[in-house]
């Protein structure tokens, strides 16, 4: 089903769920939900992007309480409402895509509460809906930023708690693989990071005492998340700042996942409001790559990854096992058509677009799989 040709377009096994091929659609926020739950725009989004032809779509960042939701219009996963409203969406898109379909389960802690995308931006006010976030201390994410209220262990536990239940909805929908969210400054990568995480008690000072909570987070949800589906967390392979984390942080965390049978590591970057990130194709592929072979484990890049002959080139040069795309396949949502036709692969392609998939204009069956 796959040409020996492309690195990219091989299968890859976790636990019992075959990937297609290596392409990931990545976790976008779409910021279209109304009280956590889905609507006809999910459906539109995640219909296009699972028939796309990638091996995994993962579902956007998906809130396990109210509090936990980047902004107001953030999906949820917390109540049966949000468990209806996302079945609805999935019922629509599953009889016509092959492809698997995860989730990525997070808490924005002291980055909640903030204005969506084209309402300009800052912290959301009470009056327009804002709410109390959280943190490992009461220190804000940035100087503009408001305050979070610190996290004792009972607010602590009734997190743990969001994120298992949050999971055994995620199963009953059918999904096939969870993510849990631990990068870019949110609730649990501000306790594993230094710049983020002042607590003077057991979840704070050290590397181990900062991972301790995002780790009771990552056993609760593997507790309750059935042992033949895969489960994958995404964290930063740095903060982009002196202090802050470091690769080294990342593989030591990337080891105490696996050995608590984590089975991919999503390798993200940037977790401070002072960080100045140095953009470019494959900026974050170095972290992916050192987790991958130091800790020996699978592990997924991202980070504007656009080029076809760069997404093979990571793959077949060991670098990581997955490479996801957000912005690259918004852009063009047949890229992993395009890149099967570049370097001379199958993808999967719903037989009512076979017309249009086509080489030199000329319509090639012999390269395309249909549903």
């Amino acid at each position: 089903m796959t040409s020996s040709a492309s690195a990219l377009f091989t299968p890859f096994q976790l636990r019992d769920l075959t990937l297609p091929n290596r392409v990931v659609v990545s976790p976008m926020c779409q910021y279209s939900a109304r009280n956590g739950n889905a609507n006809d725009w999910h459906l539109i989004h995640l219909g296009q992007y699972a028939v796309s032809g990638a091996g995994l779509l993962i579902i956007e960042a998906t809130g396990v309480e109210p509090a936990g939701r980047i902004t107001a219009d953030c999906l949820g996963l917390w109540n049966d409402e949000n468990e209806a409203a996302l079945a609805r969406v999935l019922r629509s898109v599953r009889p016509y895509a092959s492809m698997p379909i995860g989730i990525q389960l997070g808490h924005a802690g002291r980055k909640a509460s903030v204005r969506s995308p084209g309402q300009g931006r800052g912290n959301l006010p009470r009056s327009e809906g804002g709410w109390q976030t959280v943190g490992p201390t009461d220190a804000a994410f940035g100087p503009e930023w408001e305050a979070p209220q610190a996290l004792d262990r009972d607010g602590m536990q009734r997190i743990v708690r969001a994120f298992a239940e949050a999971a055994q909805r995620a199963d009953r929908l059918g999904l096939d693989l969870l993510e849990i969210h631990a990068a870019h400054g949110y609730l649990l990568s501000s306790f594993l990071s230094p710049l983020g995480n002042a607590r003077t008690d057991a979840y704070g000072g050290s590397r181990q005492n900062r991972m301790r909570f995002p780790l009771e987070v990552f056993d609760a949800v593997r507790a309750v998340w059935p042992a033949h589906k895969p489960m994958g967390v995404r964290f930063n392979g740095t903060d982009w700042l002196d202090g802050g984390l470091t690769g080294d942080d990342a593989v030591a965390f990337a080891s105490e996942l696996k050995a608590r049978g984590c089975d991919y590591m999503d390798l993200s970057s940037g977790g401070s409001a002072r960080a100045q990130i140095p953009l470019g194709p494959g900026y974050q592929v170095p972290y992916a790559a050192q987790v991958k072979r130091e800790a020996d484990v699978p592990t997924m890049c991202v980070g504007l990854i656009r080029d076809f002959e760069h997404a093979e080139a990571i793959v077949a040069n060991g670098e990581a096992d997955l490479v996801a795309l957000g912005r690259g396949l918004l852009y063009n949502p047949r890229w992993v058509w395009h890149a099967a036709e570049a370097l001379g692969a199958k993808a999967t392609v719903p037989h009512q677009y076979l017309r249009g998939a086509t080489r030199e204009g000329v319509p090639s069956q012999d390269t395309i799989l249909t549903r």
